[in-house]
């Protein structure tokens, strides 16, 4: 095995999904802890009250209390290398979350035990599926009051229509939460709350088996109430088969209390043992394999002004083939140009460190001086575009109103900035100079205001206009004739393409029939 073999290998690339307040941040640090990247318990929180969780490190989302932007975090476990990538749990910024989930090669499903499945949950796993990324999920909050575990299978497996394979099994729930059972290993650990003193053995107690008399001493009558559960999940459950985990077919299942730091260990030892190493990605020429010798990339993510005092942008480059190294010259292909790589990141949130090397899997930040747009590829040779980054039609859409007339250039660079990152997106209609935004949810119309007043010094507001829907005009033999007829609908975003506004559903129908050669698209991939 050569060393890129080895490096590849090593690697793991994950992201973490839930709802909001599902306890994805805890869960968060408390891998960061086990990797050694933080050294205290409780430091994301303690952070958080002062300049921002480790992975909210924007003033917006310090002020509150979410995440709306995705985190890349690097750690080291074992003898592996984890990017861990944070993504909103807000809804109103799924679209983040949806660039994200394709620049890695498996996910951490969080779901809070007391709720179940929720909306946002059956969204992220949707795009899951389309992508077939492998999903492990630790269901979290055991020590409060909540679901039978039974039910959160049946809950998961019904709204999210993945099988569940439970890997370990709590013994008591809620305030009769003792801890659990790894049905792997045949290992007990009992569940002592965070800095409390207990009676309970810390240490991990083996057994051989659930008929092993030692569980009786151990649990009392809890062990009779973990037989009949084990016995309920051989016959009604699936077992355990990593080639359905690794297919996307099946999830294995943990439970646990992130704030407690318990399961956690238990999650993180098997993930790293199960998850896929880097896998090949899709280019429109080929399949690009992360044992390719030649160096690839492609950017899934830009983020402006990530230190305040610079007023930088970086572009965050999944690395798919080959060796990075610092100063490698690479071409940037659709721009046709080629370009030095100088300098390199790597994140552990909103701290950066130098990068000399870098291999697939890894997420490095390049410095960006208004050039590079998502979904751009580079390599060091072949002419290569990743496909699979997708840019959906917003749903919600306001007119932007500035205050202060004299500012109109520092709105345009704003505007269009942070429609470069993918937040918002920008269109000017074709008659009128009204700059409109569009969204996936109303939350992102105020954040980019306040972001604009606090990076850009630009006082704005927005009001309601009356669209409800955008199509992007993709082609066709008549899409001339629909653009000269419909002039006062149409737009153009970012990237010059035309757009149609939807201001009206009926409308839309009808047109679609009387315009029967125009091709009106609801996605499209960065270019």
């Amino acid at each position: 095995m050569n060393i890129q073999q080895k490096q590849v290998q090593r690697r793991r690339t994950f992201a973490i999904i839930s709802h909001p307040d599902a306890g994805k941040t805890t869960l968060t640090e408390k891998l960061l802890l086990f990797g050694g990247a933080i050294h205290l318990a409780g430091a994301v929180k303690a952070k958080k009250a002062s300049r921002g969780a480790t992975s909210d490190w924007m003033a917006v989302e310090r002020e509150r209390g979410i995440s709306v932007t995705s985190s890349v975090m690097k750690f080291d476990y074992q003898d592996y290398e984890i990017n861990l990538l944070d993504t909103p749990g807000h809804q109103d910024f799924s679209e983040d979350t949806y660039r994200v989930l394709t620049a890695v090669d498996s996910v951490l499903m969080v779901i809070d035990s007391a709720k179940g499945v929720e909306t946002q949950t059956k969204k992220l796993m949707e795009v899951c599926r389309m992508r077939r990324t492998p999903i492990m999920t630790f269901i979290n909050k055991l020590d409060r009051d909540g679901l039978e575990p039974i039910e959160l299978l049946d809950d998961i497996e019904t709204n999210l229509g993945i099988e569940c394979a439970p890997l370990t099994w709590p013994v008591g729930t809620g305030r009769g939460f003792k801890g659990v059972f790894d049905l792997r290993r045949d290992e007990l650990r009992f569940f002592v709350p965070d800095g409390q003193k207990s009676t309970r053995p810390l240490d991990v107690r083996h057994v051989k088996g659930l008929d092993d008399p030692a569980l009786d001493d151990l649990l009392g009558a809890d062990a009779q109430q973990l037989r009949q559960d084990a016995e309920l999940l051989s016959g009604a459950g699936h077992p355990f088969d990593v080639q359905r985990y690794l297919a996307a077919r099946q999830s294995p299942v943990f439970f646990g209390s992130a704030i407690n730091n318990f399961g956690v260990r238990e999650l993180l030892d098997t993930f790293v043992e199960l998850a896929p190493p880097p896998q090949p990605r899709q280019a429109e020429t080929r399949m690009v394999s992360p044992l390719d010798p030649e160096f690839s990339g492609v950017v899934f993510k830009i983020q402006a002004n990530m230190d305040p005092a610079h007023r930088d942008r970086i572009a965050f480059l999944r690395i798919v083939s080959g060796q990075f190294q610092k100063g490698m010259r690479v071409r940037h292909h659709r721009i046709g140009k080629d370009m030095q790589i100088a300098k390199a990141t790597i994140f552990m949130a909103h701290d950066r460190t130098g990068v000399d090397q870098a291999w697939p899997g890894d997420i490095i930040g390049i410095h960006n001086h208004g050039t590079i747009k998502i979904g751009d590829t580079f390599s060091s040779k072949e002419p290569l575009k990743f496909t699979g980054i997708p840019s959906f039609a917003p749903e919600h859409f306001r007119r932007v109103r500035l205050k202060d007339p004299l500012r109109s250039k520092q709105l345009e660079k704003g505007l269009l900035q942070l429609c470069e990152e993918g937040a918002v997106q920008v269109f000017r209609p074709l008659r009128s100079n009204d700059y409109l935004l569009g969204a996936v949810g109303p939350l992102q119309f105020e954040i980019t205001m306040a972001r604009l007043k606090d990076e850009y010094n630009v006082e704005a507001g927005y009001e309601s206009v009356d669209i409800t829907g955008a199509r992007w005009i993709a082609g066709g033999s008549g899409a001339r004739q629909f653009v000269n007829d419909n002039g006062r609908e149409i737009a153009k975003d970012i990237d010059g393409d035309l757009v149609y506004l939807v201001s009206n559903p009926w409308r839309l129908e009808r047109l679609m029939e009387t315009y029967d050669d125009v091709v009106l698209q609801t996605i499209k991939e960065h270019r």
